[in-house]
């Protein structure tokens, strides 16, 4: 592998690597990038998509690895991690300027006092700390305390005009990205410099995305808009102060307008404009200009000189402007009269957390191949690598979604998995694909079983024969299984029962943090912990307590889900198979990640039981097994509970 990327960054070929867990994959991209940086002087930006990948690398992999290579290169290898604004504290926040209002989301004194509890906490925190980054504040803090003291970069002043200009935390770490080597970021910073064209990343010429996986999901989230009555509600507040109550009453009005129309609409996605919809957002476009228009440029009067009246003014540009934009967005993708030109999708969502049902206008890209393509693909050499990055055998399918050509152009449900016509210079771009394989013999090390023998799983929870499946196979296990569920709800209810027939302990998320009931779970070997989508990719425990990987149904997609829904029927207008393309390869790379958690080390052993058995039964069964590890595989549940006997006798 470490050949293949010292390759591709001296042709600039891309290059797509799966390297399974244990190959060493970050030295093997880490070595080449910091020799390729040290002796271009240019430097190189390495992107994940999770907090716990970055924290390998900035605590053990490049300080170990800089230091070894610093007698080869003749020079002491440089590297920084860089996120975006909203992760770093805010001086001027701190020491006085405007926080929000939180009174239309904290509704009771003990909510409230627990906000001033945790904004205390990092005030007295920001005595201790050098970097000023959220991460490195144990315990953490709630969303809502963190913004009271953070800003948004369009909320930020900039460095010239803030008075802490200089000793900001989030600037110090822009400085100490453009003097290194290496950059460590997360895919979002990698998509805010792609999407908005502004670099806030330093310059570079290769990049390097980890945990590629993600990376289309991750560019999507940071590529959707959201309109709702409290955002306008939000953008009311902020400008409060700054324009005649006449013009505010003018967004007060298309805000209440907005929550009209909504509150009688099903959620789900918008095929064309609901009825009076057109009118309402026009409303609140021209609303939203209207006040952007009266509030000026932030240096507009006094706050060219008062730093805290700045803040004020640009927090209100910043939350005003996602109104307007928003508005002109949606407005704008039903102006293309035919559905399939359509770039963006829009849907209603309706969400209910805690009894509060929140109703919110969703605006999402329906393919981000081709921003890729252009804004990324084209400007750097880019190796992209994963435990998990071949679909149905082939790279293709998630190749096309980044933005890259099919390297097999007869795999056509592949080929339009984008949702969007391929360019005419999408042959161009050069890539290659290496799959490096895995230290583990999995034939020997595990077994897949498919319960071939029960009903495939309904909508109404386990059967009471799941049930039965589940109890047989943990007590067989004697306990270390982890359990990976569909939704919440069927892990609880599997805990539940569990619990009730079980002698070893059963742990499920959300009774405690998930990181520290992995603790426990490794910690005791008999202790068995059921969960849902964050334990399927972020788990990582070798040894015996974990010998029996769960799933209790194939990680499709949700079918009312509207984006995957549009791009699966963008796909087959052109006469592809969006089932496979969409849904079938989602989870494929799902399950793929998930049966990862089996195998952590070359010592491991276990099975990975499937309580499906639309993967043994199905015509697309195949195709997903495809995307597995090679186990020894077999149906039959006593030569399994058999098996794992033995391995708890062990």
């Amino acid at each position: 592998m470490a050949s293949a990327v010292a390759h591709s960054i001296d042709t600039g070929e891309h290059l797509a690597v799966q390297a399974g867990t244990g190959t060493g994959k970050s030295l093997a991209y880490l070595v080449p990038s910091l020799r390729h940086a040290v002796e271009s002087g240019r430097t190189v930006v390495v992107s994940t998509a999770t907090i716990a990948l970055q924290r390998q690398l900035v605590d053990r992999d490049l300080p170990r690895l800089t230091k070894a290579l610093t007698p080869a290169l003749n020079h002491e290898p440089q590297f920084a991690i860089l996120k975006g604004r909203g992760n770093y504290l805010c001086l001027n926040k701190l020491h006085g300027a405007p926080v929000d209002d939180p009174a239309e989301e904290l509704f009771d004194a003990f909510a409230v006092s627990r906000l001033g509890r945790e904004v205390k906490r990092i005030t007295e925190w920001s005595s201790d700390t050098e970097t000023g980054d959220r991460d490195e504040l144990t315990p953490g803090v709630s969303d809502q305390a963190w913004r009271q003291m953070s800003v948004t970069s369009r909320e930020c002043l900039g460095k010239a005009r803030c008075p802490y200009g200089e000793d900001c935390f989030a600037e110090r770490a822009r400085v100490d990205a453009a003097k290194s080597d290496v950059v460590v970021t997360n895919h979002a910073m990698l998509a805010i410099d792609a999407i908005t064209g502004i670099a806030v990343l330093p310059e570079h010429d290769v990049v390097v995305v980890d945990e590629a996986h993600e990376l289309v999901d991750r560019v999507t989230s940071a590529a959707t808009a959201e309109l709702s009555s409290s955002s306008v509600s939000a953008a009311l507040r902020r400008c409060g102060k700054l324009v005649e109550e006449e013009i505010l009453d003018r967004l007060a009005g298309a805000g209440d307008g907005l929550a009209d129309l909504i509150e009688d609409l099903r959620g789900g996605r918008w095929e064309e404009l609901p009825g009076g919809a057109g009118s309402v957002l026009a409303a609140v476009r021209d609303a939203a200009w209207a006040v952007r228009s009266a509030i000026g440029p932030a240096e507009r009067g006094a706050a060219a000189s008062d730093p805290d009246a700045a803040a004020a003014r640009t927090a209100a540009l910043a939350a005003i402007d996602d109104v307007h934009d928003t508005a002109v967005r949606i407005l704008e993708t039903f102006q293309e009269t035919d559905p399939a030109a359509r770039r963006d999708v829009v849907w209603l969502s309706v969400d209910e957390f805690r009894g509060v049902v929140r109703r919110v206008v969703r605006v999402a890209p329906l393919s981000v191949g081709g921003l890729l393509r252009t804004r990324l693909f084209a400007e750097s050499t880019v190796v992209l690598t994963s435990a998990t990055l071949t679909v149905g055998g082939s790279f293709d399918g998630l190749a096309v979604t980044w933005g890259l050509p099919a390297a097999n152009p007869s795999r056509v449900d592949a080929a339009l998995a984008t949702g969007s016509e391929a360019p005419s210079d999408a042959g161009t771009v050069r890539w290659n694909s290496l799959d490096v394989g895995s230290p583990f013999d999995h034939g020997r090390a595990g077994i897949l079983y498919i319960a071939k023998h029960l009903s495939a799983p309904g909508r109404d929870g386990a059967a009471p024969a799941q049930l039965d499946e589940i109890a047989q196979l943990v007590a067989a296990a004697g306990g270390r299984t982890l359990g990976l569920f569909s939704s919440m709800r069927a892990a609880k209810a599997a805990a539940a029962e569990m619990r009730e027939r079980l002698d070893t302990p059963v742990l499920c998320q959300g009774d405690d943090a998930t990181g520290a009931l992995v603790d426990r779970f490794a910690a005791d070997e008999a202790t068995s912990l059921f969960g849902t989508l964050s334990l399927w990719q972020g788990v990582d425990v070798p040894g015996p307590s974990l010998t029996l990987v769960l799933i209790d149904r194939i990680p499709f997609p949700r079918p009312d889900d509207p984006l995957l829904v549009a791009r699966q029927r963008a796909i087959e207008s052109r006469g592809g198979n969006g089932f496979l393309a969409v849904a079938a390869n989602h989870a494929a790379l799902l399950l793929a990640q998930g049966v990862g958690r089996l195998l952590r080390s070359t010592d491991d052993r276990g099975v990975v039981a499937v309580l499906d058995p639309r993967l043994a039964t199905a015509g697309y069964g195949g195709y997903l097994r495809a995307s597995l590890p090679p186990f020894w595989e077999t149906t039959d549940p006593d030569v399994v509970r058999r098996s794992l006997r033995r391995l708890a006798e062990r």
